[in-house]
This record gives C-alpha cells, sequence and structure tokens, in this order.
C-alpha cells in the first residue's frame, strides 16, 4: 500500500507514541530519558498549528508537526525565539517551528521523512510564515538539514536538555529554499 500523510488524530497517538519511543535508541529523539511526559502526550503538544501523521498499510510510521513560534517575552524557550526572529530578520509572530519530527526506524531511508517534512514546509509557506527548528547535533539529523538548506543561527541550552548534552542548534530554512 502507498505511503499516506494526513492530518494526525487522536487514534494515531498510541502508535506513534510506540514509534517514539521505538525510534528513540537510533536516533537519540527525543532528547529525554525518561520523557517527563507519556509519550502520547509529547507527540500530541498543545498549541501547534498542524500535525500529520505517516501511514504505511495504515499503520502509523511517523509525525510531524507546526508550531508557532512565540514571542521571547512569553515563549518558555526565549533564546531559540531570539535566533529564530533574528535568523530570518522577522517578528516571531511571522515564523513556524517544525517540532515532533519522527519516523519508525523500520522504514528510515525509505522517503517517509522527507515526504512529512516536504507536507508540513508546504503549510508553512501556505500560511506565508518561516520556517524554524532546532537540533542536537548528534547523530545524522543536523547533516542532514544543511544538506537540505537548512541554515545555522545559532545554539542555546534551553531548560529541558539533560546536563551531558551538547547545545542545541537552531536553524532556519531561508523562504524559497
Amino acid at each position: 500500500m502507498p505511503l499516506v500523510i494526513r492530518p494526525r488524530t487522536d487514534a494515531d497517538l498510541p502508535a506513534l507514541g510506540t514509534v517514539l519511543v521505538e525510534q528513540q535508541a537510533a536516533s537519540g529523539y527525543p532528547h529525554r530519558e525518561p520523557l517527563p511526559m507519556s509519550p502520547e502526550d509529547f507527540v500530541a503538544r498543545e498549541g501547534t498549528l498542524a500535525t500529520w501523521t505517516a501511514l504505511l498499510d495504515d499503520e502509523p510510521v511517523g509525525h510531524i508537526a507546526v508550531l508557532p513560534v512565540l514571542n521571547p517575552a512569553v515563549s518558555r524557550e526565549p533564546d531559540l525565539s531570539r535566533l529564530w526572529m533574528a535568523g530570518h530578520g522577522l517578528p516571531a509572530e511571522r515564523l513556524a517551528e517544525i517540532g515532533v519530527y519522527f519516523t519508525a526506524t523500520r522504514v528510515r531511508g525509505q522517503g517517509i521523512g522527507a515526504a512529512l517534512m516536504r507536507t508540513a514546509l508546504d503549510h508553512v509557506a501556505a500560511l506565508g510564515l518561516a520556517p524554524c527548528l532546532d537540533v542536537i547535533p548528534t547523530g545524522s539529523a543536523v547533516e542532514l538539514y544543511r544538506r537540505t538548506g537548512w541554515r545555522e543561527v545559532g545554539s542555546t541550552r534551553p531548560a529541558w536538555l539533560e546536563a551531558d548534552a551538547p547545545d542545541v542548534v537552531a536553524m532556519v530554512l531561508p523562504t524559497g529554499s
């Protein structure tokens, strides 16, 4: 059966929570072990602008979300907001964060992550917003982002970051990329 990318539903959450935990050892994402919440609550963040599930044979195998970037005065991570704002030269309300992005280990290399990212970036563009993300510079994710046009705009230590982890890299994708 072909790959299907569709808006996430609450019915997807148990399977996506399982996928999130399963892929964590290979990807290092999420960067907290154990999570301070259930995997389903980690995936189902409040305040998202949009979320999608990737399905193969009607089975959830990946996820991505678009989140608002908050003004540093009200953001839980004001340094990330400031870096993204400076990187794009835009106010927070003109930005969107790509996050809660993962695929099952068994489907890596099949283009599922790329399809999820295209879906999210198309949505961000349709909203007239500029895309941002953060990444821990371990594993292959940061190199993949660099190869696909994302630009580093700084690094910071968010409150949630484990003490032994490297700083989080803030990245922006120049519009038109």
